[in-house]
């Protein structure tokens, strides 16, 4: 979102106020925004704004995709790491996926690091979207959700060519003999 002033005297100054909604983000970001200008030299400019948004609780990725075919178990791994000092304890209230994906959670440091470990069951055919989501002990995120997609297309068969037209043999001419 952006705020300016509209008119700037030639050879004065002016003021742009840019912001970021920071929410759904985590980690290292950048925007962008281009400043038009009736400067003849120079049309417009681009100004970069960049930051770290600290979470309470990273997670990586947000978003699971299995792209595989029949008889594949596909394996996925999500990162969830505390960024609190306090002990992070996370709990499944959620999952719509069974029969189609399993996971397991591992806590790799107690009350700090997580690891989500999801497979696709070998037997699972079709396209299906879900969620996993895990209820934690932080206030400040008390809910977390992990989207999953799944497509798992059988394998085609390769289409029966055509058998070649039969042509029949010439009928002899018995003027020719």
């Amino acid at each position: 979102m952006a705020s300016f002033d509209k008119v700037i005297p030639p050879g004065g100054e002016g003021k742009i106020t840019l912001k970021i909604k920071t929410g759904g983000y985590q980690g290292r970001i950048s925007k962008g925004a281009r400043v038009y200008t009736n400067d003849p030299k120079k049309a417009f400019f681009l100004l970069r704004l960049a930051a770290d948004v600290k979470v309470p609780i990273y997670i990586y990725p947000r978003f699971v995709n299995f792209i595989g075919r029949p008889g594949q178990s596909l394996t996925r791994y999500v990162l969830i790491e505390a960024r609190e000092e306090k002990p992070l304890k996370i709990t499944p209230v959620g999952f719509n996926l069974q029969d189609k994906v399993n996971f397991t959670i591992q806590e790799m440091v107690p009350g700090k690091k997580f690891q989500i470990v999801l497979a696709t069951a070998p037997q699972v055919v079709g396209a299906y979207n879900g969620f996993l989501k895990l209820k934690t002990n932080y206030p400040e995120t008390p809910e977390i959700s992990i989207k999953i997609r799944v497509k798992i297309r059988p394998i085609k068969a390769p289409l029966p060519r055509p058998a070649p037209p039969v042509v029949p043999p010439k009928a002899k001419d018995s003027n020719n003999i």
